[in-house]
């Protein structure tokens, strides 16, 4: 296996199992956001800004995952790297 198969398995793994995993995290942590400021909001300022916070991370969270993937389609195109291809060990 030369460079553009490790390249090949690396950006796999990444565009399969984290960026979409990342993407799921991001989004449950930004509606836990919404649902304390819903929750809580109401009855504290201190409750209400903590809800904000949370949401602000939450959408943080998902441009960098967004960013990340869309650097990983960028080096695939460069690379000419088609993103179906898988990796097989040769013996």
């Amino acid at each position: 296996m030369g460079i553009k198969g490790i390249i090949l398995a690396a950006t796999n793994l990444v565009t399969s199992v984290l960026i979409p995993l990342a993407f799921a995290l991001c989004l449950l942590y930004f509606f836990w956001g919404v649902a304390k400021y819903i929750k809580d909001g109401a009855g504290s300022d201190q409750a209400a800004a903590e809800g904000k916070r949370i949401m602000g991370w939450g959408i943080v969270g998902l441009f960098v995952a967004f960013s990340v993937w869309g650097i990983i389609s960028f080096i695939q195109s460069e690379l000419q790297i088609s993103p179906l291809q898988k990796t097989t060990l040769q013996n």
